[in-house]
């Protein structure tokens, strides 16, 4: 039963579902990018807060599980308008994927970087002046020195790849596309960053460390958080067009 469909259900249960209609304009074209600010705003919002009031001692734990359930929450509010990417790398390989229009993808990133200045500024309002800067606003500032670069970039990008493929599988492949998208994304971002924040702290997304970034104006090795991301999600759409894919992503051996 579609959302829709349930939501009207429950008040005229003897009605008759009305007829289908094609999609407008608006909900083609500026649903969907308002959808995408709104979505990445939230999550950016939620992301920087659990940083910059996590109490001491409690490690990555509360991130990782505020990441994750975020995820989950707004990836199963935001889908039928959307498709909730709320990250530019995993826009760039959906659309690789052959899972969005190329005219679509400038407007879904842009609205993604501005959603996570957004969020990080509401996360700067709601929050004490010394906490927020202490971390930053929760940018990724653990980088502090060049010794520590490769290992991060390393990371970065292979905790992107990991996540990128569960989402193009679960929710792009037709072959292994599954209604548990959300939840199997939600937790491979907690898995991730328990797993590997320590290296890089796992950001793989360069939406989560642009908004803190800007509203803090904190750069250093920032383009690791661009490079990392985008780099481990090419690496997805390479194993998913050539070996992993359903007959119609894969390019080879139809």
């Amino acid at each position: 039963m579609e959302l829709s469909e349930a939501g009207t259900s429950f008040l005229k249960l003897d009605s008759k579902p009305e007829p289908s209609r094609p999609a407008n304009t608006f909900e083609k074209h500026v649903q969907p990018c308002l959808a995408e600010l709104l979505g990445t705003m939230l999550f950016v919002f939620i992301g920087c807060l659990s940083v910059v009031e996590n109490p001491e001692g409690a490690g990555r734990l509360q991130p990782a599980l505020v990441h994750g359930l975020a995820i989950v929450v707004l990836v199963s509010c935001f889908a039928e308008i959307s498709g909730s990417h709320f990250n530019p790398a995993f826009t760039l390989a959906i659309y690789l994927c052959a899972g969005m229009e190329m005219r679509m993808v400038v407007p879904f990133i842009a609205c993604q970087l501005a959603g996570g200045a957004l969020g990080a500024a509401l996360a700067k309002v709601m929050t004490s002046g010394e906490n927020f800067s202490r971390v930053h606003g929760g940018s990724f500032a653990m980088l502090q020195s060049d010794d520590q670069i490769g290992a991060a970039v390393i990371g970065e990008i292979a905790m992107t790849c990991l996540i990128t493929l569960v989402l193009l599988l679960g929710a792009v492949n037709s072959r292994t596309k599954t209604p548990t998208a959300p939840v199997l994304v939600g937790l491979t971002v907690v898995f991730n960053v328990l797993a590997g924040g320590g290296v890089s702290g796992a950001c793989l997304n360069p939406a989560r460390a642009f908004g803190p970034a800007l509203v803090s104006n904190y750069w250093v090795y920032h383009w690791v958080y661009w490079l990392g991301p985008v780099a481990g999600a090419l690496i997805a759409v390479v194993l998913v067009r050539l070996l992993v894919g359903d007959r119609k992503i894969r390019l080879i051996q139809k």
